[in-house]
């Protein structure tokens, strides 16, 4: 019988399996940037684009070209302000840039670069890449789903056969090895070291409704649907449940879902900060209403207070005195789902100011694609707001 019941999330108690106490590798934020209040040690300052005015211009092309300017070299996307080792996260960033500037020749240099240091026996990433080899080459599926979704989507915007072939090779691995059914449907594992274990460990914000419908799509396979369906019934109970959706959370085989403290039910505290406010930005790019609905649903909790801090509970009380552009990205994004173009241009303008005064690999990466979600449709969505 399917249980419809989130367990813990008013309490903020979790229940933590035996199974989650498990050692697997690759598995911290580390891979997130500090929050952004001040400049992170071997941080960049180059300014982002400006508007003529002395404001950062949200332009999306013309951020996309900054972030591959400064946080590109030879290929590599390199975490200046994290002692310049890359992961497959951002390798997919880059990838998307690349797309969103329209520029083939970067994107050639990146999917070269992450072939040859990354791509495992397997098709699948590596997820760190440090001091000239990968030290952990674990993959964590929303970067191969970023990945898999940009070779598509730069296939059809440089009319180039191998990427695209090269995007529905990736996105065939990723449903064969990373994706599992329960009783909500199919669902997104976090990476291999998830797969065997049962509750399922489950980031919520790794669905991707326009990434499952572009590889859909491209390769006419139906778990790709399958997938829309049950992660948008996931994150449907997680925000009917609770105010804000937690970074981490587990889904058992018969429906329970549960928060948690981190993937392996350890570590940090039950919480929205550096992984859970992407899914906003996720769901309000969607081209399907429903899922846009989702995406405004946090917008109430999240505009009780001018400034977001960079961690919350997931009642929407702050757990930091800090602040990161990732969180004014994701209010812009649920404002503009909940039809509030102002608010949403004003924390997107707020996201954008705080990147340019503090700049971190992670916090420029999502004023880039947050404004590429929310203002275009050059990564495949259909959130055409104006800023």
């Amino acid at each position: 019988m399917r249980r419809g019941t989130i367990i813990g999330i008013a309490a903020g108690a979790v229940a933590v399996t035996a199974g989650a106490a498990v050692l697997a590798v690759g598995l911290t934020t580390s891979d997130h940037a500090p929050p952004e209040t001040a400049p992170a040690p071997g941080a960049t300052s180059t300014p982002l684009p400006s508007d003529g005015n002395g404001a950062p211009e949200l332009d999306a092309p013309a951020l996309a070209a900054a972030f591959l300017d400064e946080w590109v070299e030879d290929g590599r996307v390199v975490r200046h302000d994290e002692g310049g080792d890359t992961v497959s996260e951002g390798q997919a960033y880059g990838l998307f840039a690349a797309v969103i500037a329209d520029d083939e020749q970067s994107f050639d240099e990146i999917w070269d670069w992450t072939t040859e240091e990354l791509v495992r026996s397997d098709g699948l990433m590596a997820w760190r890449w440090d001091d000239g080899s990968v030290v952990d080459d674990e993959p964590a599926s929303d970067a191969d789903l970023d990945a898999a979704r940009a070779l598509v989507l730069a296939g059809d915007r440089f009319d180039r056969a191998d990427l695209r072939e090269a995007g529905v090779g990736l996105a065939t691995v990723i449903a064969d090895r990373l994706t599992v059914e329960t009783e909500r449907g199919r669902i997104l594992l976090p990476g291999l070291w998830a797969a065997d274990r049962e509750p399922y460990a489950y980031n919520p914000s790794y669905a991707s409704p326009v990434a499952y419908e572009v590889l859909g799509d491209a390769t006419g396979d139906p778990r790709w649907a399958e997938l829309q369906a049950g992660s948008a019934d996931v994150t449907a109970e997680i925000l009917g449940a609770t105010d804000l959706p937690p970074d981490w959370a587990q889904v058992h085989v018969d429906g329970l879902i549960e928060p948690m403290p981190g993937p392996l039910g350890e570590g940090d505290p039950v919480q929205y900060a550096f992984d859970a406010p992407r899914l906003m930005l996720r769901y309000a790019e969607s081209c399907t209403p429903d899922d846009v609905a989702l995406a405004g649903l946090p917008f109430a909790t999240l505009d009780r207070e001018e400034d977001v801090s960079s961690r919350l509970d997931l009642g929407g009380g702050p757990l930091s005195d800090e602040q990161s552009a990732l969180g004014f990205t994701a209010r812009a994004a649920s404002a503009q789902a909940s039809g509030d173009a102002a608010a949403s241009m004003a924390d997107l303008e707020r996201a954008a100011a705080l990147s340019a005064e503090y700049p971190t690999y992670y916090g420029t990466a999502w004023v880039m694609l947050a404004t590429a979600m929310l203002t275009g449709d050059s990564l495949g969505g259909c959130a055409t707001g104006t800023v």
